[in-house]
Parts: structure tokens; sequence; C-alpha cells
């Protein structure tokens, strides 16, 4: 491949388990034969004096720290070996630190994986019709994941952990799961199989291929790949107020499997025991997750008391605090969580959601600058990946209070990469209806257009002109919306409901949420209709949420 890209053949040295392939070494195959050289070194440590590049996929250990001191300037190592490569990057860095290193490791940057071309070649390759995965399709491919890595990462970079990659030392290489591989490796292949003649599906429309594909990414769930690896790059505590639901405890198993947070299940320790065994689950007590035992937890008495200070003023008594702190597994979730115990939790499985958001603000303060909480609620379906507000938590805002939770939800939507495109939805068409409702809704895009001007945003309208921006152009020239809208916005609970349940339940759409919005700590009421995927992606939302807030304090 490197020769097929321009490097000299004549530039290369190669070294085999028997040494240095040289001109004149007996029993060669003709692919050994074509690199080898007229030279009298015969060792490792003679050809990578002075060299440019180490590419080794050999053994373990093999390239000592004293032979990557002689090679040149910035050295390029790609030591790719598994699980132990040729040399461990912090043993070339201490000796080169001007050396660019790759292995086949996970836990470094720069990880060399075929996760990364190989699925993308071959759903080109078939889109297209191709006869066969010839050198063309294989260098185009390259080339794009070249492309990909120069791109801005933007908010998606910021979502895998740590900084925004940008292309550099630490960064030559998209990570595995990253959504933008798909969209833009699949067509270069398909396109170079079409330009080199073995294509016997050509692609007509490669623009519109290029958009099927994103809306795939979408339905695969790939949406929450970067979210899972920011995730896994700080692990947080996350209690589960109802941690005997089977429902819970499945996630609870796929959490673990999946690095995404230290579990703290609430219960009884024998039918969490019971339950665990009869599910066939594998994570152990102690080890694997926390148990709050809520019938001799020896923090009761702190909890009910702290408790009792903070809601005294609110009519709550010393009995009653006890007697709520007992019975209501999720007051103890958000004393944990309040206390520093837990870093972020999730409840709603069983009972009402306005009366878990009660406790909760009975124990939690609003974010700085916020009025009120919010929830926003997604669906991914074939068509992509949609956002509705507000779903679960105010009955008739105000256009205040619509405004705020709308710049929150845009906030959010940036987390799984998507640009977020605001349509606040109405019965009116840009002032076709003169009512309180569609001026409640004309008022949003007022404060909103003062408030945050960059934001891409446009409104009142109906939800087709919303949809297709034809539509919207046609019927309103100087919409400040662009494309399709992806976050809508509705003028009440009832709306916001009824609209998300019916595309959720038409569509075969995968619900992510509800995510509060609003509350000063990393909390989150699902719904007795959750499933266990719907509980490990809001799992690895909320830890994300604890990781944010924990930067900024």
């Amino acid at each position: 491949m490197l020769v097929a890209l321009g490097l000299k053949p004549e530039n290369i040295v190669a070294f085999d388990r028997e040494g240095v392939i040289y001109q004149g070494r007996p029993s060669l195959d003709p692919d050994k034969a074509r690199y080898a050289r007229d030279t009298d070194k015969r060792t490792l440590a003679e050809i990578v004096a002075g060299a440019d590049v180490f590419l080794g996929l050999s053994a373990g250990g093999i390239l000592k720290p004293e032979m990557v001191a002689t090679m040149a300037d910035r050295p390029i190592i790609l030591a790719l070996a598994n699980p132990t490569p040729e040399i461990m990057p912090e043993e070339a860095k201490k000796v080169r630190p001007d050396c660019i290193i790759a292995t086949g490791r996970s836990d470094y940057p720069n990880q060399v994986n075929n996760a990364v071309c190989f699925p993308y070649i071959f759903r080109g390759a078939l889109d297209a019709g191709a006869t066969g995965i010839n050198e063309a399709m294989k260098t185009a491919c390259v080339r794009a994941i070249a492309e990909l890595a120069r791109m801005e990462a933007s908010d998606l970079g910021s979502a895998y952990g740590g900084d925004v990659p940008s292309f550099g030392p630490d960064y030559l290489i998209p990570r595995p799961f990253d959504p933008r591989l798909l969209v833009m490796l699949a067509p270069a292949v398909a396109q170079a199989a079409m330009d080199s003649g073995v294509a016997t599906r050509p692609i007509a429309d490669m623009e519109a291929y290029k958009e099927k594909l994103g809306q795939f990414i979408y339905r695969t769930g790939l949406i929450m790949k970067p979210v899972y690896d920011r995730a896994r790059s700080d692990i947080k505590r996350v209690v589960y107020a109802e941690g005997e639901e089977e429902t819970v405890l499945r996630a609870v198993q796929s959490v673990i499997d999946y690095k995404l947070a230290y579990p703290i299940l609430i219960g009884r320790p024998e039918v969490i025991d019971m339950r665990i065994q009869r599910l066939g689950l594998r994570m152990r007590p102690g080890v694997d997750f926390e148990l709050t035992n809520i019938n001799d937890d020896p923090r009761f008495n702190e909890y009910w008391q702290q408790y009792h200070a903070m809601t005294e003023r609110r009519g709550v008594t010393p009995d009653a605090a006890k007697a709520l702190m007992r019975s209501r597994t999720t007051l103890i979730a958000a004393m944990m969580v309040k206390r520093g115990e837990a870093d972020a939790m999730i409840c709603g499985l069983v009972g009402r959601y306005h009366k878990k958001l009660g406790y909760l603000r009975s124990v939690f303060g609003l974010d700085p600058g916020v009025q009120c909480t919010s929830a926003m609620t997604g669906v991914i379906n074939d068509k992509g990946a949609w956002f509705f507000l507000d779903t679960h938590v105010q009955l008739d805002p105000s256009a205040e209070q619509i405004a705020e939770a709308t710049l929150q939800a845009s906030y959010r939507l940036k987390l799984f990469g998507i640009e977020p495109k605001v349509a606040l939805l109405s019965h009116s068409n840009f002032g076709s209806h003169d009512n309180p409702s569609a001026g409640k809704m004309r008022k949003v895009w007022e404060i909103l257009k003062a408030r945050a001007p960059k934001l891409d945003m446009g409104g009142e309208m109906q939800a087709d002109t919303a949809w297709d921006e034809a539509l919207r152009r046609r019927v309103f020239p100087n919409t400040t919306l662009t494309g399709r809208a992806n976050l809508f916005v509705l003028p009440n609970l009832d709306a916001a409901n009824i609209v998300y349940n019916m595309v959720r339940v038409m569509t075969d759409g995968v619900a992510i949420g509800p995510i509060l919005m609003g509350v000063d700590k990393p909390a989150h009421i699902l719904t007795t209709a959750s499933s266990v995927r719907r509980v490990v992606n809001m799992t690895a939302i909320a830890a994300v949420d604890a990781q944010i807030r924990a930067a900024r304090s």
C-alpha cells in the first residue's frame, strides 16, 4: 500500500525473522525478493539507524530504545504487534520526544485498527456492485481516511473525551467508531469502483447516496458511539434508584461490559442477587457495582436529617423526612448525588414522571441562569435523528421558558455531533394566524434571535414547512432556517408529547431520553416504557454530563 501511494521501493529495507532481506540471500520467495537490497547491513539495529519510518508487524519488544535514538529527525514509528508492540510508546518518547508513534492498541493515540476501513470498503463495493476490490478502491479508501483525519472534529471530537482532536502527532488516524467514516469512505470506494470500471451498478447521485448513508448511521445507533467513548474516558459513578428492576439490571450489565460507568444500585440485596442469578447476569456486588441496601444503610440517619434541613421550611417534618427517605429510592439517589457519593443518577422506570421530578427539585437547585426545568427526547429512525421539546415537564410554558429550553437543548445536541437546526412549530406559518399560541412562538423566535443570533432556527412554522426546505422557501423566502430541522420546539406539553410518541411508534423509532435539563446535578428521569438500550444510552449521557460539570467546577 505504501508503494502504491508513492513510496519508492528502493528506499525500503525489509527485515524478517532470519534478518535483513539482501540481494543474494538464499531461499527468498518472490514477494520478499522484490525488496532485496544491495546492502551489507544484517541486523535490525543497522537498518533502523537513520531511518525515517519503522513499520513493524512482528514481535513485541524487538525495537529497542537505543535503536530509536539513532533514527532520523521526527521519525514515524508504526509498532503494530499486538498485544505488545515492538516498542511501547512511552519508551520511544523517552529517547525520542519528537517521534510520531502508532500502535494497534486502543489505550494509546493513533490506534491502527482494520475496523477503520474494512466495513466501509465492503459497503462501497457492494453498493456499487463491484466485481472485485482492486487497488484503486483500496487507495481511495486510504485517501478518504487521511482526509477525515485532517478534518476539524469540532463537537463530535470533544464527545470522544478530552480535548477536541486535531490533526497532528497524536491524531493521525480517525477513531474506529467515528460515525463520519461510513459517509466518507464508502462513497470514495464506490466512486473508485465506478472510475476503474468494475462497478456493475453505478451510483447515479452520489450526494443522495451519502445522505442515505448518514441516515443509516443514526438508525444503527452509531450516534451514541462518541458519547460512549467519552463516558469511558473518565469513569463516573451512576446511581440507579430502581436497582431491583429487571430492565435496570440488564442495562447495568451492559454498562459494566461497555465500561461506561461504575454503577450503584439501590434496593434489597437479596432481591437484586436473586434476579441477577435468574437473569444469568455476570456482575458481582462490591466488584462490578456498589449496592445501597435500602433496609440497612448506615448513612440513613444522615440522609433524612440532611433532607429535613433542606425542606423544613417547605412543611416537611422530621417524621415525614424519615418516612420519605425510607420509602422513596429516588430521594436516596438524589441525596447520594447531592453529597458527592455518586456523580449522576437515573430514575423513572417505576412511578410517575412529575412525582419523580418533584423529589429531584426538593434536593437539587437549578443551573445558573436557568428559571425552570425542561425535557428533550430524541427519536432515531430510518430518516435520521430528531429531537422534540418539551416532551415531559412544562405544561404550558411561556415564550421565555421555551426560548431558555431551546438554548439548553441546542447545546446538548452537540454532544451527539449534531449541529442543531431548530424549528419553532405552530399551526401558523410565519404570521398566517394571529392568536395567543402563534404569537407565543413568534415571540420565542424574537428572543432567540436576540440571545443566539448564530443559531440556525426559524419559525413560527407548521411541521411540514420545517421538514421541507423547498416548501419553506416558497412560502417564506426570507426564512432563517437552513436545511431540514432536527430540533422541533412545540408550544406546550400536549403537542410535544403527542408528536414525539407518534413519530416514535409510527416510524419504529428508537428513543433517546427524556434528557432532563435545568437541574444543577446530572439527573435524568426515564419512563416506564424505557428499554434496556435506552437505559444504557441515558447512563452514558448522564456520565458525560457529570464529566462536563466536573470540568467546569
